[in-house]
This record gives C-alpha cells, sequence and structure tokens, in this order.
C-alpha cells in the first residue's frame, strides 16, 4: 500500500510507496525530485518532433501546367504549438538505464516529367512512442494531393488537396481547373491555398516555437505552380516553380517542395527532433549520438539535444 510522504523542508506531501534505503540514494536531486512526485527512476521531457515534407509534382508532362506544393511534416510538441490546430501534447516519462531511438525523416523527392506521377511522400520522424507522419506528396494532372502530416496540394483538374493528420497538420488547397493552378501543399499552421487561373495555391502556413529558447518556424506548406507565377511558399516551404525548376524546401525545417509546371517538382526538407528537459533535479547522465552535440546545450533552466538526422538518446 502507498503512503503519504512529507517532505520536512517544508515541501507538499506525496503520495508514493516508501523512499528508497540510503544507500540508493544517488544524490540529493533524487530526492527532491521524490518529494516533487516524480519517480527515482523517471526523467520527464518535452519534445519536438518534425517529420519531413512533401516532394512537389509537375503538372502535366511535356506540358505547361502546374503542379501541386508539397505537403509539410506532420508537427507534434509539448512547447508552444503543436501542428494542426491541436492542442499541446503531455511531455513524455522516461525510464533510466534506457537507449531511445531517434529518427529524422527525410524529405519526398519532386516528380519530373517521365511519368504520371506526383511528387513523394516525406520520411516519418520518431522518438520513442511519438511518430509524425511524412508531409504528403502533391498532385499532377488529375491527381489528388496525397495524405500526410499535412496534405500534398492538388494538380490541375481539378484534383483536390490530400487531407492532413489530426495534431500534426492541415490539409493541401485544391488545384483548378485544366490549364491553372497548382494548390499548394498543406502546412503545421495553415491550409494550402487553391490553385487560380494565373498562379499557383500558396503554401500552408508554417508553426513557430521556442523549445530551443528562440522562435523558429517549421513545416510550410510549398507552393503550388501555374503557366505563370508559382504561388508563395510557407515559411520552411519551396516556393511554386511556374515554369522554371520547382524550389526545394530549406534542410531540417519539414517544408513540402514546391511544384512546377514544365520540369522537376521541389524536394521537401528533412525533418528536426529537439528533447528538451529541466537541467536541474536531473540525476542521471544523459547523452546523445547523432545530435548536433553529444553533450546538451543549456537554454536559462532548460538542457536540450537536437537531431538533424536518426540517433539516440542514452540515459544512464
Amino acid at each position: 500500500m502507498s503512503r503519504i510522504l512529507r517532505n520536512t523542508s517544508g515541501g507538499k506531501a506525496v503520495s508514493g510507496g516508501a523512499l528508497a534505503p540510503r544507500s540508493r540514494r544517488n544524490s540529493s536531486l533524487q530526492v527532491d525530485s521524490y518529494f516533487r512526485g516524480g519517480g527515482l527512476s523517471d526523467v520527464i521531457v518535452n519534445y519536438l518532433v518534425v517529420a519531413g515534407g512533401g516532394g512537389g509534382s509537375q503538372g502535366t508532362i511535356n506540358t505547361a501546367h502546374g503542379g501541386g506544393g508539397g505537403g509539410a511534416g506532420g508537427l507534434r510538441s509539448t512547447v508552444t504549438a503543436t501542428g494542426g490546430g491541436g492542442t499541446l501534447e503531455t511531455a513524455l516519462t522516461l525510464d533510466a538505464s534506457t537507449n531511445y531511438t531517434v529518427t529524422v525523416g527525410g524529405g519526398g523527392a519532386g516528380n519530373d516529367d517521365t511519368g504520371n506521377d506526383g511528387g513523394s511522400s516525406g520520411g516519418n520522424s520518431v522518438f520513442s512512442t511519438i511518430t509524425s507522419t511524412g508531409g504528403g506528396g502533391g498532385g499532377n494532372q488529375s491527381r489528388f494531393g496525397v495524405t500526410g502530416g499535412s496534405g500534398g496540394g492538388g494538380g490541375i483538374g481539378p484534383s483536390g488537396g490530400g487531407t492532413g493528420t489530426v495534431n500534426q497538420g492541415f490539409a493541401g488547397g485544391n488545384g483548378g481547373n485544366p490549364s491553372q493552378g497548382g494548390g499548394g501543399g498543406g502546412g503545421a499552421g495553415g491550409i494550402g491555398g487553391t490553385g487560380g487561373a494565373t498562379t499557383g495555391g500558396t503554401g500552408g502556413l508554417a508553426l513557430a516555437t521556442s523549445i530551443t529558447g528562440s522562435s523558429v518556424s517549421y513545416a510550410g506548406g510549398g507552393g503550388g505552380a501555374a503557366n505563370s507565377t508559382g504561388g508563395t511558399a510557407g515559411t520552411g516551404g519551396g516556393n511554386g516553380g511556374g515554369g522554371t525548376v520547382g524550389s526545394n524546401a530549406p534542410k531540417n525545417l519539414g517544408g513540402g517542395g514546391s511544384g512546377n509546371s514544365s520540369s522537376n517538382g521541389g524536394n521537401g526538407g528533412s525533418g528536426r527532433v529537439v528533447i528538451r528537459y529541466f537541467t536541474a533535479g536531473t540525476s542521471f547522465t544523459i547523452t546523445a549520438t547523432g545530435a548536433t552535440s553529444g553533450s546538451p546545450t543549456v537554454s536559462g533552466v532548460y538542457s536540450y539535444f537536437e537531431y538533424l538526422g536518426s540517433g539516440t538518446l542514452v540515459i544512464a
């Protein structure tokens, strides 16, 4: 049966089992964590998990018709905001003496004019039990945008945009009638725009989060393309091609690649994973492989690891 223990230094009573024998109390921080309600073998972390963005599409084969922009990668977070207009997620409780795999999804490829295919979807990003879904590829003639973390923009035809994933991203925009613009890819912060007569649809808005201490925008949708003018991308996505080679989304922001009218659609951007925890009160050694640094970066009262590629988080 659990007992109520009281912190004799004036803290609140907490519910839990007996405190570990003195020989097993590795540090005063563990004792403090216990009286604040945490277990002796737990580390509580916040996260940002952004998947790879989808690739944009050329509109039609050997014809200057606009294609849809790629959808942004899904964005899941416990800090500032999460994708698709959802509510913030709950911090994870991790076990000590455990290695956790981190997977950062790559961006999807934009299609060329050798086949009647849309852009490729981005790769999933994964940390522990959290999976963010790769952005959907943009559609070409009579092809819908692909469903993803955020949906790809529809091709001309008209064709509809792909749907987004709940709590990760928004839908892509619809494509226009023949000889009109492709739809913009959905973003983590908003839906993609509909293609017009002379312009491609605007990419869905990106979403800003400050998990590293500075506000950074992630997961903007790729702009669609038309014969003359490409649509503007959401922050972090690629701008529509409009008769030129499609624009690639920047790396590690999870944005969608642009559509294009006469050549390759742009590639989607790779994703990113950030893991953050309170510096004080953490009695375990936490290290990382594959992160930007093997040691945590300290920002205010927090420490964090940032992954631009796949790796591990080790709690010992």
